[in-house]
């Protein structure tokens, strides 16, 4: 015989000859002959010392056990004490019952949509991340959900889970805020002739997500070309001097002959306009020599226009002099005076009146 103790928190296994005999508790317990005991932790997870199935036939030592089956395709969540613990993937596990209560959440990893009661807070710890897809949609995106690559529904704003399996799982992004597209530099041709390149901006926003993802390719190239096009068309249909002048309404007119394909596309235009109109350098010459011949016309004609009513001033006074010798004098005084200021020294004899030497002096010889 051969005492042997076993203390709090342990448990010992008996074979005899090799073979599982009984389970042994806290205490003092004796062995017979060819008995020898295996001591475990009960803090521990159990490793069977032999196929688990012999051992399952004691029912005091199954009844002491937690036996947890993970299959294929499953996970399981284990909480020790209410506090998540780990990740058991699949095969089987043993835990002692004693001293810790487990909680147990079986998850079955063959489904995408998480359903299972699970704390936000553990889908950050690593042991549970890598079995989880994780996609986030900003606050000014909407997102189409493909599974399989078919359609499964629109999704709002927000952070999306999904269980990572083998089925193939992709969200499409669109920003529904306002967006800009630039045609820039587009060489065309007036109906003139002239080559001009033109920068033409447009405003728009995605308003049908299901139409723009789904029903369209790169439904923001097939705007562009559609913009481009319409802009050729309109550009082609009117003189240098007439895109000059009316940008506003070729814009206006490019907006309403995209109508229709936008609401196709799942967008809506809110606004474009032409930016900027460039000509060649011999183009720019040659309208610089233009604006330079109208100005210096601007010039002439004002010129004439004043010279004629100094003319109309001079003939209207002339007038006035003539039938007013009095009013004649008097100009005749003002000129004198005027001539006056510019002379420096006059001299005048003593034989004679002095206004009528001065008269003789500044009048004109006939």
């Amino acid at each position: 015989m051969k005492r042997v103790r076993i203390n709090a928190g342990k448990v010992g296994l008996v074979f005899k000859k090799g073979d599982y005999s009984r389970v042994i508790t806290k205490g003092i317990h004796w062995l017979g002959f060819n008995e020898n005991v295996i001591q475990y932790d009960l803090t521990q997870p159990f490793a069977a010392p032999i196929a688990l199935e012999f051992l399952l036939q004691d029912q005091e030592l199954e009844a002491m056990l937690h036996v947890v089956e993970v299959k294929d395709n499953e996970i399981v969540l284990v909480h020790e004490n209410g506090i998540f613990k780990s990740v058991f993937s699949a095969g089987r596990y043993t835990l002692w019952k004693e001293v810790f209560t487990y909680e147990f959440t079986k998850v079955d990893l063959s489904k995408i949509y998480i359903t299972e009661k699970i704390d936000k807070s553990l889908f950050s710890n690593y042991a549970l991340n890598k079995y989880i897809r994780v996609f986030e949609v900003a606050a000014y995106e909407k997102a189409v959900l493909l599974v399989d690559d078919v359609y499964t529904k629109t999704l709002e704003s927000g952070v999306y889970r999904f269980w990572k399996n083998d089925t193939s799982i992709k969200i499409a992004k669109v920003d529904l805020r306002q967006l800009q597209l630039e045609i820039a530099g587009q060489e065309l041709l007036t109906k003139d002739k002239a080559a001009v390149r033109i920068n033409f901006d447009t405003q728009y926003k995605v308003v049908d997500i299901e139409k723009a993802m789904l029903e369209n390719k790169d439904y923001e190239k097939q705007l562009y070309i559609a913009m481009q096009l319409a802009l050729r068309t309109f550009v082609g249909n009117y003189t240098l001097d007439e895109l000059l002048e009316q940008k506003e309404s070729i814009a206006r007119a490019v907006q309403e002959n995209v109508k229709d394909l936008v609401v196709k596309l799942g967008v809506r235009v809110l606004n474009c306009g032409i930016r900027d109109i460039i000509l060649p350098g011999d183009m720019k010459e040659i309208m610089n020599q233009v604006l330079v011949a109208q100005k210096k016309a601007q010039a002439n004609s004002i010129t004439r226009r004043e010279e004629t009513a100094s003319t109309r001033s001079l003939l209207n006074t002339a007038k006035l002099m003539e039938e007013n010798e009095m009013l004649y004098k008097l100009k005749e005084m003002e000129y004198v005076e005027k001539i006056a200021d510019k002379i420096g020294e006059i001299s005048v004899s003593g034989d004679g009146g002095m206004v009528k030497q001065l008269k003789d002096i500044f009048s004109v010889n006939r």
